[in-house]
């Protein structure tokens, strides 16, 4: 007989899914020029579909993957998830060109965004209502960090090969399914409808053309029929993709759910946040390496500190700050923490290597992310009601990764170009200064959400 479910023990095994999904999201950044060098020294605009193949697929799958999965049990297709992702990454491991690469890191996100959302789901109906919000601050913080540690193990395992950062995955993928298979429990799904496929298609091929069209922006330009033709399909997938979810009967994302004022909060927060944190995150990758010509190793141990900074802040001090100043502050300080570390890049990285700088420098990007992340996640997926846990922390786990993708390739744009040393520290620069304005943008929803519960205070 399966021995009952205790939730800590079940938060655990849950992790171990979440850490492979985040990981191998900001893992790859370090490899970047190991596989280029390996793969005929292919460009930027062709590796950064190694990173938005990704996180497209992985976001544009996110609810398909959640609907379909509140009709089966939980437990089963958390496992399946973890199968197809451990089997991925034992091929893109065997990768031989860099679009094979790219089509081997596609099924691995098919799998992370069916354990994505599943894990999140076996969270919420495994622990009581009062504890909800603690415990999935608490697998955003795991998953957080797990992402933001990818460039420190990255750097680490590519001073063997750039493939370990793939095989790696293979045992903590095995392990975790033979431990879930024996003691997580079995959450029965829910009479909902099936999702819609065509919709599914309609926001992959939106999202892959609008990151593609900004991809391509250096290349060909504005006027460019390439460019124009890529923002007209995107233009035309998502607006199709919105009615549909307006109109259907069976939307693939439920209005409804907007209707829930900190679910959509907590969502149109992470949109900027999240393509802010990926534009950043892979910028201090290629600054380092293509300026300060430092190695995958040293990079990855100078970005370490920041990773260091997302479970002790998360854990140690957003659950106390939440307490006393609510969400909306907590996620607020992060941001703006967020922003200032993005504007000390700006402001004073110069191309002489600076060791001390970038060591010092990710630690209030590190802090506002344990901030912001887990606090957002809490407040979005608490709110949610039971028959919607996996579809809500689906759409927004989507839009962080969408946010991703966006983030990479507006970036990509911005720097890929500049052959000289003085170029690129303009454009780095020019670079960072927009994260830095895109980070501040999700002040705007927690500032109403504050201004909301003030105005509805005195009626309590």
């Amino acid at each position: 007989m399966r021995p009952p479910a205790r939730p800590g023990l079940v938060l655990a095994i849950v992790s171990a899914g979440i850490v492979l999904a985040n990981l191998d999201l900001f893992i790859v950044n370090v490899a970047l020029p190991a596989i280029a060098r390996d793969f005929a020294n292919a460009n930027l605009g062709d590796l950064s579909w190694i990173l938005n193949g990704y996180a497209i697929i992985y976001a544009a799958l996110l609810v398909l993957c959640g609907r379909l999965a509140e009709r089966y049990p939980r437990n089963l297709s958390f496992l399946a998830g973890i199968a197809l992702f451990t089997i991925a990454s034992a091929a893109c491991a065997l990768a031989n060109s860099v679009w094979s690469l790219v089509a081997f890191r596609l099924l691995q996100a098919a799998g992370a965004a069916l354990l994505t959302p599943t894990s999140l789901g076996l969270i919420l109906a495994t622990f009581p209502a009062e504890r909800r919000a603690g415990a999935v601050r608490t697998w955003a913080a795991i998953g957080g960090f797990a992402a933001a540690l990818g460039p420190l193990v990255g750097g680490l395992l590519v001073t063997m090969s750039w493939r370990w950062i793939f095989l790696v995955n293979v045992p903590i993928g095995l392990l975790a399914l033979a431990v879930g298979a024996i003691r997580l429990p079995r959450i029965p799904g829910h009479d909902v409808p099936v999702p819609s496929y065509g919709a599914a298609a309609m926001i992959t091929i939106g999202i892959s053309a609008l990151t593609f069209a900004i991809v391509k922006l250096n290349d060909w330009g504005w006027s460019s029929y390439g460019v124009s033709l890529s923002f007209a399909v995107a233009a035309a997938t998502l607006a199709l993709f919105v009615a549909h979810c307006l109109r259907s009967y069976t939307p693939f994302i439920d209005p409804a759910l907007f209707r829930i004022g900190d679910f959509t909060r907590a969502t149109l927060t992470m949109a900027p946040f999240s393509t802010a944190f990926g534009g950043f995150l892979l910028s201090l990758v290629l600054w380092q390496e293509g300026v300060w010509h430092w190695s995958t190793e040293k990079i990855g141990l100078a970005i370490a500190p920041g990773p260091f900074m997302v479970p002790v802040t998360s854990l140690l001090l957003a659950g106390p700050l939440i307490a006393r100043f609510g969400a909306a502050s907590v996620a607020a300080a992060g941001l703006s923490v967020f922003a200032a570390g993005v504007i000390v890049w700006a402001v004073l990285a110069g191309p002489e290597a600076n060791l001390a700088f970038a060591v010092l420098c990710v630690i209030p990007s590190g802090i506002g992310v344990g901030l912001t992340l887990p606090t957002l996640m809490g407040l979005g997926t608490s709110a949610l009601p039971a028959s919607s846990f996996a579809t809500g922390s689906g759409v927004i786990n989507m839009i962080r990764q969408i946010g991703f993708a966006v983030g990479v390739a507006i970036f990509v744009a911005m720097v890929s170009s500049p052959a000289s040393a003085e170029p690129p520290l303009a454009a780095f620069r020019l670079a960072w200064w927009v994260m830095a304005a895109i980070t501040v943008l999700g002040l705007g929803p927690l500032a109403m959400m504050s201004q909301r519960r003030r105005n509805v205070a005195p009626a309590a």
